[in-house]
């Protein structure tokens, strides 16, 4: 029996409210259970409401708003590939987006006919080219580290989507021709200056919006920023409020919410199913899960070709929201990892985790998330090893 879209919400909905206020505090016992509970809390918290939501509407808006025959122009196979994969490899530097936040985002580009070297190029970029996670990895970690990490992750993602294209070529130019075949025309009820601005105000939000809290006592534009954070949010809304008044058709802004629903029905359920898992085997950030931290951290200690591809192995399997990876990374060093691993993590980690590999599998299939991860691993995998005989 088909359920309605009225019951589909509410039961999200439901969901969602009993992870939000799941009384995990009361709980007496500690274990792998406990923790996968506890990081759907966790998740349900910091993550739903300030990123995936905003997330969900600006892919909406990229499906409705953004003809198909403009991002086949640009991501397409006949576009111009330097522009297509440099805008691609710099986007984490304005998003700072987590793994999950970018799945709506990526979901969207690639469904409006992306091809799939660019997408998966902006799929690695959005998380792994955090500005802000650069330098605190620098600050914390040393310059050298964090040096590598941004070099790293730009590459990572032009070299992720170059490999992607070419092993794929026959699939994308079979799907490209039928993209251009059923492109459609452009959108001139408004102009590009204003789909501009609309797209840049609801990007604005979901930066404002999360914001991440800057080390005690640090000063600067960054803790300027956040300590007015909630008032640019709500003065962003308030612009974004008046563009849809000023600016869109009642019928256009229906079908922008019918397609941002679209997406959270088909990711809501499967980052659930994937952040359960990842808690269960792994935990929360500096908690244990089935598999026991001791191991972990004996594990990646040296610089061996095992203990790189173990790193990359957990980074790439377990969730990290944004910048959590750093203090992590910290504690590990410190019990004894060594600095070709860290930096195997780093360059795995924020870009990868099992719920976002659950979501891209019903995205772009089994296979191709198969070689994508692979990809990951294996490149992480390699740079950890040159950099740890680096500066050794």
């Amino acid at each position: 029996m088909k359920l309605s879209e009225k019951k589909i919400f509410l039961l999200i909905l439901f969901v969602f409210l009993g992870c939000y206020f799941m009384p995990v505090e009361l709980l007496t016992f500690r274990n792998p259970i406990y923790e996968s509970i506890a990081l759907v809390k966790w998740y349900a918290r910091k993550h739903v409401l300030l990123c995936l939501v905003p997330a969900f509407f600006i892919a909406g808006a990229v499906s409705v708003f953004v003809s198909k025959t403009s991002v086949i122009k640009y991501f397409g196979a006949k576009a111009n590939k330097f522009l297509a994969y440099t805008v691609a490899s710099i986007s984490g530097t304005i998003l700072a987006v987590c793994s999950c936040t970018v799945l709506p985002l990526f979901s969207g580009i690639y469904r409006r006919g992306a091809g799939l070297g660019p997408a998966t190029a902006f799929l690695y970029s959005g998380p792994a080219i955090n500005i802000l996670a650069i330098i605190m990895t620098a600050r914390i970690l040393g310059w050298k580290l964090g040096l590598a990490r941004a070099i790293g992750a730009v590459l990572f993602s032009v070299v992720v989507g170059i490999a992607m294209h070419l092993i794929f070529l026959k699939e994308e130019r079979a799907r490209q021709a039928e993209g251009d075949l059923f492109a459609d025309e452009e959108d001139n009820s408004r102009s590009l200056t204003k789909n501009a601005l609309y797209f840049a105000a609801m990007v604005g939000f979901l930066v404002f919006a999360n914001w991440a809290k800057p080390q005690a006592g640090e000063q600067g534009l960054w803790n300027l920023i956040f300590s007015i954070k909630w008032y640019l949010s709500a003065g962003v809304l308030i612009i974004i409020g008046i563009i849809l008044i000023k600016w869109f058709k009642k019928d256009e802004v229906t079908d922008w919410t019918i397609a941002s629903w679209g997406f959270a029905k088909q990711i809501m359920p499967v980052l659930l199913i994937g952040v359960i898992v990842a808690g269960l085997l792994l935990g929360r950030p500096g908690q244990e899960g089935l598999i026991p931290s001791w191991i972990i951290e004996k594990a990646v200690g040296g610089n061996s070709v095992l203990s790189n591809f173990y790193a990359s192995i957990v980074g790439a399997f377990m969730y990290f929201a944004t910048l959590t990876e750093v203090p992590i990374l910290q504690g590990l060093i410190g019990a004894g990892m060594g600095k070709g691993p860290a930096l195997a993590l780093l360059l795995a980690g924020p870009a990868l985790s099992l719920p976002n590999m659950l979501v891209i599998r019903g995205v772009i299939g089994t296979k191709k998330t198969i070689v994508y991860v692979s990809l990951v691993v294996v490149m992480a995998t390699i740079s950890g090893m040159i950099f740890g005989a680096i500066i050794q």
